[in-house]
């Protein structure tokens, strides 16, 4: 059971990493604006995500019906989630946008278990987010301290990064809430992410033609689409079906680490000695996390049978 947990977490952190690198991919991209950047990202992505679902999609036709609210909050979730998370990244920087973004999702997400399912915050998960929050307002802090003239921008990629933590919450939420009513992985994950990839395409139609203007741009949109997205939304519910949304996306939390360090290496965004205090401060909240006790909620079943509902957190 332990090694299960661990190769689930695992896979939530290969796949953090994977998203980490889209930030510093987007700048190989400079014609192209963030609306353009995350629909060709999450809209092809999401729809590859629902064409390997087919035949789980059908099997599960009938739980989906049943279901449709949630798989409808879930893919309005994932449609809005690109948009912002870009967008954010686009006025703020690649380091502060993501950290925002993703450290304010593992929040969102043990609220809506609180306020939706009334389970309790473990007081494992509550240390681990609480570093995680620390390290990621420190990260910010000295982001902003060293371009105190672009405070404005900032501020907006800020309110951004918030909205987009507040959908990643809830799409991840409404995929697992799906697996909790007995709708397999392939199902759940296919029915939110193709329905909120549908939703992407207008946006993407209506700006993404300086994605086709040069080669450089197409491989940037195929390597969004197929590397982070496709791949790493797999991983993602490979470890989602195994773990609360709440410590999932607690893991996930490794990605500003990544996404930052991938800014100051490729990008020459600067981060200041107290920068990296922040980045160790997110380090840190991972190690909780690895050495927490797993919660009655997590205990492993098979591979593509969901648990019952998530309950209790680490």
């Amino acid at each position: 059971m332990k090694r299960q947990r661990m190769m689930a977490m695992g896979a939530i952190t290969i796949t953090s990493i994977l998203w980490g690198t889209t930030g510093t991919a987007a700048t190989f991209a400079p014609g192209a604006g963030p609306l353009a950047i995350g629909a060709a990202a999450l809209g092809i992505g999401g729809i590859l995500q629902a064409l390997i679902a087919v035949r789980a999609l059908r099997a599960g036709s009938a739980q989906l019906r049943a279901n449709w609210p949630t798989a409808a909050v879930g893919a309005l979730a994932v449609a809005a989630y690109p948009l912002a998370f870009y967008s954010s990244m686009h006025l703020a920087g690649v380091a502060l946008g993501t950290v925002v973004s993703l450290a304010s999702a593992p929040l969102a997400s043990g609220m809506l278990e609180l306020l939706l399912h009334r389970t309790a915050l473990g007081r494992w998960w509550m240390l681990a987010a609480g570093l995680g929050v620390i390290g990621s307002a420190v990260l910010c802090l000295a982001k902003m301290a060293s371009d105190a003239g672009g405070a404005g921008s900032s501020l907006a990629g800020i309110a951004l990064g918030l909205v987009a933590g507040a959908t990643y919450a809830t799409y991840s939420w409404s995929a697992r809430r799906l697996m909790s009513q007995g709708i397999g992985r392939a199902a759940s994950m296919g029915a939110v992410f193709g329905a909120g990839g549908i939703l992407l395409l207008p946006v993407l139609l209506a700006t993404g033609a300086p994605l086709l203007a040069s080669g450089q741009a197409c491989a940037v949109a195929a390597y969004m689409a197929l590397v982070p997205m496709f791949l790493g939304y797999l991983l993602f519910g490979y470890g989602l079906a195994r773990l609360t949304a709440s410590t999932a996306t607690t893991i996930t939390l490794s990605e500003p680490a990544v996404a930052a360090v991938l800014a100051v290496a490729v990008v020459g965004e600067h981060l200041s000695t107290t920068g990296w205090i922040g980045l160790g401060i997110i380090g840190l909240s991972l190690v909780v996390l690895a050495v927490a006790p797993a919660a009655p909620a997590e205990a492993v079943r098979a591979p593509d049978v969901p648990m019952a509902a998530a309950g209790s957190r680490i």
